[in-house]
């Protein structure tokens, strides 16, 4: 009964933020940090920050799979699935409806105009998140210097983000075995 009741939850949550946050994911995981991070406290920065890690990993969406992941994390397999059913039944409802009267909207100068307004908004709400997140991410030197490169690699030499993933991911992997390979070096005292 009680994973019912936070699945159910977390359904009313992701379908809240699905109405009113513009901007995408980011700005959804915005709200997510604020809800859940600093006012509930049910997750760590760090854990959602590596549930970001595996979200943006993973094929598909990347707020879906950061819902799935948050709700399976909080009540298993139903709040998985309550999650991401919360977070796309919003964005189901609102583009059917818009679908119905898109000839009404698409050469509507107000309804141009507002959405002009929404994207001039949805920029503060990204980059608070974003700072927000980073800072935890990157708390030690080479942690900085990684993402420096990485942007760099990206903007001014045009290396796909992929490549750049699967770059990191072999990076990581390097990285953990030269330390289990140090490891069993290290005689015991």
């Amino acid at each position: 009964m009680d994973q019912i009741k936070k699945g159910l939850s977390i359904f009313a949550f992701f379908f809240k933020i699905g109405c009113f946050t513009f901007g995408g994911g980011w700005a959804i995981l915005a709200q997510m940090e604020q809800e859940f991070v600093d006012k509930r406290q049910i997750i760590t920065k760090s854990e959602l920050l590596e549930m970001v890690a595996v979200g943006k990993s993973a094929p598909g969406i990347m707020i879906t799979n950061i819902s799935l992941l948050f709700g399976y994390h909080v009540a298993g397999v139903f709040g998985g699935l309550c999650a991401v059913f919360g977070i796309i039944t919003p964005a189901v409802i609102i583009l059917s409806i818009v679908t119905l009267f898109y000839n009404s909207f698409k050469d509507n100068y107000w309804v141009h105009a507002g959405l002009t307004g929404l994207r001039a908004a949805v920029v503060p709400i990204i980059g608070s998140a974003a700072l927000s997140l980073g800072k935890d991410a990157l708390r030690t030197p080479p942690a900085v210097v990684i993402c420096l490169a990485a942007f760099c690699l990206s903007l001014f030499a045009g290396v796909s983000n992929i490549l750049l993933v699967l770059l990191g991911v072999a990076g990581a992997m390097l990285w953990w075995g030269s330390t289990l390979v140090k490891k069993e070096r290290v005689p015991e005292a």
